[in-house]
C-alpha cells in the first residue's frame, strides 16, 4: 500500500471519528440546553428568537414574482419563470407582455 493510500485511508477513518463525536458531543449539549431552559422557564423571546406565525422558525415565506405575461383570451398571466404556461408555449412573448 502506498503512503497516498495509507493517508487516504487514515483520513476516511478521521472523518468518521469526527463525525460520530460532533453527533455525540451536539447531542449532550443539546439535552443539557433543554434542561436549563425548562429549569429556568424560558421562552423563545426571552433568547432573542421570534418565531414566525404558522411557519417553524427559521422558515421563509416562499416569494412572490409579478406577472409579466397575460393571455388576452383567458386573462391568466404568467411570471416568465418557470415551465410555460400552454397559451404562450412556442410562441412570440412580446405579444403577451404586460
Amino acid at each position: 500500500m502506498s503512503d497516498l493510500q495509507k493517508l487516504l485511508k487514515q483520513k476516511q477513518e478521521l472523518d468518521q471519528r469526527i463525525a460520530a463525536t460532533r453527533a455525540a458531543e451536539k447531542d449532550a449539549v443539546i439535552a443539557d440546553i433543554k434542561e436549563k431552559i425548562a429549569l429556568l422557564g424560558l421562552t423563545a423571546s426571552d433568547l432573542g428568537l421570534q418565531a414566525r406565525a404558522g411557519r417553524p422558525a427559521g422558515k421563509t415565506a416562499p416569494r412572490t414574482v409579478a406577472p409579466q405575461f397575460r393571455d388576452p383570451v383567458s386573462g391568466a398571466t404568467w411570471s416568465g419563470r418557470g415551465k410555460p404556461p400552454k397559451w404562450i408555449a412556442g410562441k412570440d412573448r412580446t405579444e403577451f407582455a404586460l
